[in-house]
């Protein structure tokens, strides 16, 4: 049996809570930026402003990843943007062919869309990436100029790791104390609701701070006692009747600073953890699989919105293509909230810059602060809203295209609002025509991980005295499937023109799954409490 889903308007442009640490990649950003782009505007080489900007804007990545996997994250996106800058440069010093320019840069999209979603490199994901090496497609550009602007990306990169990895000097346990605070808080709105959505919320915001304790390094005392405290969101989750909410949040609000940690009782060292250490990550070519219908709808919808933008004249058909790009999300009725937020934000944006470009023209120096200014002001406000932060990415970005000249607004103005048009309207008939048949698959992989999990853990439990490292790792891992099945399935309920999802199954397996986490984290507790107290459990 097949559905359809009806497209929502209700709530697509609803302005949410700003992120807690919303300041961070709108005042990195601005740090990132502003040293190379006040070093050229000095030099009187605005125009080399793209190939800076190209490296600073890594300086937007990874805010939510402890130090030592910012580190590495951020070098891989250094080396993305600089190694798909090189793929455009060097295609553009060698054809002029706006056809084949439109190719590659959907081709280059459709890789940066699944190597982010495969690695969950974002916010802000692939946009960036395609922005950057779509723009520079239509550069001018030979190839003796190629290696002195790849070394400029890649000195304003190396900036921007600087910029990213600095606060660790201050906050040091920063990333981690949030992602343990967040799944404080989440635990105790489900204690206070009890309905299995708010279950389903805590549960990945658990998950979420072990991946962040468990990416963030060497096992210090402080994220020894994280760990501790996560143990107590598990076992509140677990049993939330005996839970209380208050104390929850009263321990979140004390992880904030770097102040000291709220005190747990010490029950010894959590096997687990170590074990997990010890595990090696899924190779990325199996995480890849899955995302090959999104990695074709990209590279299809983006050429399309390329090649209509060129056949109605317009100058610059990278601007629909990085359009279409945004569009796409984990299923298709997300997609079409993208492309609303993208429509109404970018017009919203062009009204915006047509006010603020007489100021731009005052001279270079008013160029380069107007984008700083826009700059901070798409970070700080994005995380509200898409549609929000893209009212200052739009002008910002017509902006970036007069560093090496001032334009004739009128004309910008007419061919950002085409390309915004018909990059949506393109993008989204081609999310339609190229189907996600895969996401229906998934569920019925990750109901069996489930399935599977569930009975190897309840087969330990069931044992007389079980091996507390194996339950432990047994534990997590069922907790990590709970997880995927709840996100295969909601990406799968918003997918075009799916089979009927197996609903009850899934409602069977996840509440028999967190039955068993339940009964797991009260064994846990009670061998942790023996073992503490000396006793044989």
């Amino acid at each position: 049996m097949n559905r359809t889903n009806r497209l929502p308007l209700a709530g697509v442009l609803r302005l949410g809570r700003p992120s807690d640490i919303w300041f961070k990649p709108a005042l990195s950003v601005v740090a990132a930026v502003a040293p190379p782009n006040l070093t050229l505007l000095a030099l009187g080489r605005l125009d080399l402003a793209m190939y800076t900007m190209a490296g600073s804007l890594c300086a937007l990545y990874a805010h939510n990843r402890p130090y030592a996997a910012r580190a590495r994250t951020l070098a891989w996106v250094v080396l993305g943007m600089v190694g798909g800058l090189a793929v455009s440069l060097v295609t553009a010093s060698l054809t002029g062919s706006a056809v084949l320019l439109v190719a590659v840069g959907a081709l280059l999209a459709a890789v940066q869309k699944a190597l982010c979603d495969a690695t969950r490199v974002g916010p802000p994901g692939n946009v960036v990436l395609t922005f950057i090496t779509s723009a520079s497609l239509f550069a001018p550009q030979t190839l003796a100029q190629v290696p002195g602007h790849l070394a400029l990306a890649l000195a304003a990169g190396a900036w921007a790791w600087s910029v990213g990895m600095a606060p660790g000097l201050v906050r040091p346990h920063g990333p981690e104390r949030r992602a343990t605070a967040h799944a404080l808080n989440a635990t105790a709105a489900h204690v206070e609701q009890g309905d299995p959505r708010s279950r389903a919320a805590a549960a990945a915001a658990i998950q979420a701070a072990w991946q962040s304790l468990l990416s963030a390094g060497a096992r210090t005392p402080t994220r020894r006692a994280l760990d501790r405290l996560v143990v107590r969101v598990e076992v509140a989750l677990a049993a939330p009747a005996d839970a209380d909410p208050r104390r929850l949040r009263a321990w979140a609000r004390d992880l904030r600073g770097n102040g000291p940690l709220p005190h747990t009782e010490d029950h010894g060292e959590l096997l687990g953890v170590d074990a997990e250490l010890a595990v090696p990550a899924a190779p990325l070519w199996r995480r890849l699989g899955p995302l090959t219908p999104l990695a074709v709808r990209t590279a299809t919808g983006c050429a399309l919105a390329g090649y209509a933008s060129l056949a109605l004249g317009v100058g610059r058909p990278y601007w629909a293509l990085v359009t279409a790009a945004s569009l796409y999300q984990a299923n298709l009725t997300l997609t079409w909230s993208r492309g609303v937020q993208r429509v109404v934000g970018n017009l919203a944006g062009v009204l915006l810059f047509a006010a603020v470009v007489p100021l731009a023209h005052l001279g270079p120096a008013a160029l380069v602060l107007i984008c700083l200014a826009f700059n901070f002001g798409a970070e700080a406000l994005i995380g509200r809203n898409y549609w929000l932060g893209s009212v200052c990415v739009t002008p910002m970005a017509l902006l970036i295209t007069e560093f090496a000249g001032f334009q004739e607004p009128g004309r910008l103005i007419t061919e950002r609002v085409i390309d915004t048009l018909v990059g949506a309207l393109v993008g989204f008939a081609a999310a339609i025509a190229v189907t996600n048949r895969r996401a229906g698959s998934r569920i019925e992989q990750t109901l069996t991980s489930v399935e599977r999990a569930r009975e190897h853990t309840a087969r330990l439990l069931a044992e007389p005295h079980p091996d507390p490292r194996a339950l432990d790792c047994a534990h997590r891992a069922l907790a990590v499937h709970l997880v995927e099945l709840r996100a295969a399935v909601d990406a799968a309920s918003g997918e075009w023109w799916q089979r009927a999802l197996p609903q009850e199954r899934v409602v069977r397996a996840e509440q028999a799954g967190h039955r068993t986490l339940a009964a797991t984290v009260r064994h846990q507790e009670v061998h942790r409490s023996a073992t503490a107290e000396g006793i044989r459990p």
